[in-house]
């Protein structure tokens, strides 16, 4: 956090704001990070079983079939399932898996399955990540629910709340400049799948430019998406910045039937996001995306769980082959064994949110939330949510990008940021200008 917004929180407490100030760990805690946990947090060790392996370092080596700045190989092609879980099965394995999963075993037994695969530990970052990541251990604080003292690495890496290990998720590695061309598919109940949006997005993570951190303003991701189709939505536009501070995130849509950038009045929670096409909620972008304080976090702790994993696997597959029936095909899917941190959510009295309550599976070694599940205001188990991950060693790390929800309730899907039948499949660039993530910055691009 910077200077400006350090002082302003310390001003803040000193006139009597309800701010609880949640301390660091200790530096013999902190070097834990050196010797039996990852640079990130993780436990470096293996599991009893071995079927999860010690983390020795992530893949870092160029994937055969990986063309610099096009498409993507997969560095496991050769790997067989170990197993599927399948209806019939599911006692086996009920221990590690989530409850949407099961709810998806149960929902479509004809063709819903996962193909578990070996688990690979991929995730890495650059040193000076990992550096950050220990300096943050002992000077992170969260003030009410706003990091504080942190950057360029991971905020809480041993977390002793579930608010810190949400903060870990959303300021989870991904590169400090990147761009995709992408769809965006809806799935209907019947079946139906309709392509909601092809576009182009242009991301940055400014809490993680390598030396950035004397002008980081607190503004920590910003999105740029221009839509080249279907052809009704070609030309529009939508432009966003997250920050530390819920009240300073910002989004701008440029709609071309007005030819004007409108700032949208509440860019977060349930509000539908116009990247989705209205159908996907601001805070269920890449599982959770949102307010932490509408809800009371439990860090319930950690847990093996069958999650989706280094799914280079499924950018071999056509786009027309990618969705089968109400949900991904199975076929091109990727699971593994997984280490998670299993975070629940329950709304603040007072709050409301279409999604009461929910259960977040972060991976411990990216951070990343992989799976969600999301309570509707009837204690109905509503939606599951999803976030696929690939190996990207030009980063480097194992990075998230494909992701989407399955309505338990309704049979509705979505599918989000589908890169396959596009020419290249998410690179680095260079560092992009802030102006393209304002409402002035749509202005200029706006030429429909």
């Amino acid at each position: 956090m910077n200077l400006r917004t350090f002082a302003h929180l310390t001003l803040a407490a000193a006139a009597g704001v309800a701010l609880t100030a949640q301390a660091a760990v200790s530096s013999d805690e902190a070097a834990r990070l050196k010797t039996t946990l990852t640079p990130l947090g993780a436990e470096k060790a293996g599991n009893a079983a071995g079927t999860i392996p010690a983390w020795t370092g992530g893949y870092t080596t160029p994937i055969p079939g990986d063309k610099p700045g096009g498409k993507r190989g997969d560095p496991f092609k050769a790997e067989k399932p170990l197993y599927s879980v399948t209806p019939e099965n599911i006692a086996q394995h009920a221990d590690k898996l989530s409850e949407g999963v099961k709810a998806m075993l149960r929902k479509y037994p004809n063709s819903y399955r996962l193909d578990v695969y070996p688990t690979h530990r991929t995730a890495v970052a650059p040193q000076w990540v990992y550096d950050n990541t220990l300096r943050n251990a002992t000077r992170g604080k969260l003030e009410g629910d706003i990091p504080s003292g942190v950057y360029g690495g991971i905020p809480f890496p041993i977390p002793k709340s579930g608010v810190e290990a949400m903060w870990n998720h959303k300021l989870a590695w991904r590169g400090a400049s990147w761009e995709a061309d992408f769809n965006q598919y809806q799935i209907t109940a019947d079946g139906k799948v309709v392509l909601t949006t092809s576009g182009q997005i242009k991301q940055s993570m400014p809490y993680y430019l390598e030396d950035g951190a004397d002008k980081f303003s607190g503004y920590y991701w910003q999105v740029n998406l221009v839509n080249d189709g279907p052809p009704i939505r070609a030309g529009e536009m939508i432009a966003g910045r997250e920050h530390f501070d819920p009240s300073k995130v910002a989004a701008y849509v440029y709609l071309t039937g007005q030819r004007r950038v409108r700032k949208l009045p509440n860019a977060c929670c349930d509000t539908p996001t116009p990247a989705s096409a209205g159908l996907m909620s601001f805070d269920e972008i890449s599982v959770f995306t949102g307010k932490t304080d509408l809800f009371d976090w439990k860090l319930v702790g950690k847990k093996e769980v069958l999650v989706p994993y280094n799914n280079n696997r499924l950018l071999q597959a056509k786009d027309a082959d990618l969705i089968k029936g109400q949900h991904l095909n199975p076929d091109h899917l990727r699971w593994e064994l997984h280490r998670v941190w299993v975070v629940e959510a329950s709304l603040k009295p007072g709050q409301r949110h279409q999604a009461p309550k929910g259960v977040y599976y972060l991976d411990e070694d990216t951070w990343q939330a992989v799976l969600g599940d999301r309570w509707d205001a009837n204690g109905q188990l509503w939606k599951t949510t999803w976030n696929l991950n690939y190996v990207m060693p030009d980063f480097p790390g194992t990075v998230q990008q494909t992701f989407g929800f399955y309505d338990l309730l309704t049979g509705q899907a979505y599918v989000s940021n589908v890169l396959n039948d596009k020419s290249y499949h998410h690179r680095p660039t260079k560092n992009w200008s802030d102006t393209i993530f304002t409402g002035d910055g749509l202005a200029a691009q706006g030429v429909r």
